[in-house]
């Protein structure tokens, strides 16, 4: 009897050792599973970023150089103006890369030398779509945001911005930021030729819509009934928008 006591003490006791290095393997292995998860939702993060910052730079300072080139000779002061204009870009584009490259060298850091845009630098950005030729017509409401929805409201704007400046041979676009209770509403309608018989969204809508479904909301983008094209994007303010990275 006293021996088969101690075998069975030694049994439940390897056991329960195995147990608890299986839980043990069990637990790393989520870990790194959620670290992988995490580390691959912040590459797709700032990749949205460098593509947002990159296209819309790209795309004014290309506009500005046609109309540069163009009045050249018979309108200097216009084309100094474009020319102003590609210089400020350019520099606003290489301190958001600079900022996006600290981040991934130093988050904490780069977080407090730069600020990420929101709502603050919308007129900003309205103002060099004028620049590169287009009638804009805003109705922003003032207010404050959680920092990841301030930052996908500037980011959602000036992709719709970019898209109309490249795609839509647009004269016309009205921006809308209005805040409803717990949501934000961004809508960007334009006078262009639509959507109508061309392929599906590329990788600027994928990446709005991606940004909008990270935080809880929602995208989309349609063919206006008498022309243009129509984005509409709602976000939540509170609940998941606030745990957002």
């Amino acid at each position: 009897v006293g021996l088969a006591a101690w075998l069975l003490v030694l049994g439940v006791g390897g056991e329960a050792a195995r147990l608890r290095r299986a839980r043990a393997l069990e637990a790393a292995r989520l870990r790194e599973e959620e670290e992988r998860r995490r580390a691959g939702e912040e590459r797709l993060r700032i990749a949205r970023d460098l593509h947002d910052v990159v296209a819309h730079s790209i795309s004014v300072i290309n506009v500005q150089a046609n109309v540069g080139l163009h009045l050249l000779d018979d309108e200097p002061g216009q084309a100094r103006r474009s020319l102003t204009a590609i210089r400020d870009v350019s520099r606003e584009a290489l301190s958001e890369l600079r900022g996006i490259l600290d981040l991934l060298r130093n988050p904490e850091d780069a977080a407090e030398r730069s600020p990420a845009p929101g709502l603050a630098r919308l007129p900003e950005l309205l103002e060099r779509a004028r620049a590169a030729g287009l009638q804009v017509a805003a109705d922003i409401d003032d207010g404050t945001l959680p920092a990841a929805v301030d930052l996908a409201v500037y980011r959602i704007v000036q992709e719709a911005l970019t898209n109309v400046l490249r795609h839509a041979g647009a004269t016309r676009v009205e921006v809308a930021v209005r805040r409803r209770g717990s949501e934000v509403t961004v809508t960007v309608a334009d006078d262009g030729r639509g959507r109508r018989g061309k392929p599906g969204g590329g990788r600027g809508i994928t990446g709005m819509t991606e940004r909008a479904a990270s935080l809880g909301g929602r995208l989309e983008v349609r063919d206006a009934p008498r022309g243009g094209v129509v984005l509409h994007a709602v976000l939540p303010v509170d609940g998941q928008a606030e745990e957002a990275p």
